[in-house]
């Protein structure tokens, strides 16, 4: 993937990381209860999961600027196609 559009691609994906972490109320208010994350976690479970996710989108994107992201779905699709 060409660094022009990797780069600005992976800082949108960092924004929308930080915005999950820094505005929780409103993601929840888009999605909803998280059952699942009420029940497993607790009280406030759902705000705990969206923020647990925001910081995985947050290093997702980091993985997309530096292109580490490429190797790592290589790894990934590796496991699963060893012949």
């Amino acid at each position: 993937m060409s660094a022009f559009f990797r780069i600005p691609l992976g800082f949108i994906i960092m924004a929308v990381g930080v915005l999950m972490v820094w505005k929780t109320i409103w993601f929840q208010d888009l999605v909803g209860v998280i059952d699942w994350a009420e029940e497993k976690i607790g009280p406030g479970g759902t705000n705990s999961f969206l923020k647990i996710l925001g910081i995985i989108v947050i290093f997702i994107g980091i993985a997309t600027v530096t292109n580490m992201i490429s190797d790592i779905l290589t790894d990934f699709v590796s496991i699963f196609i060893r012949k």
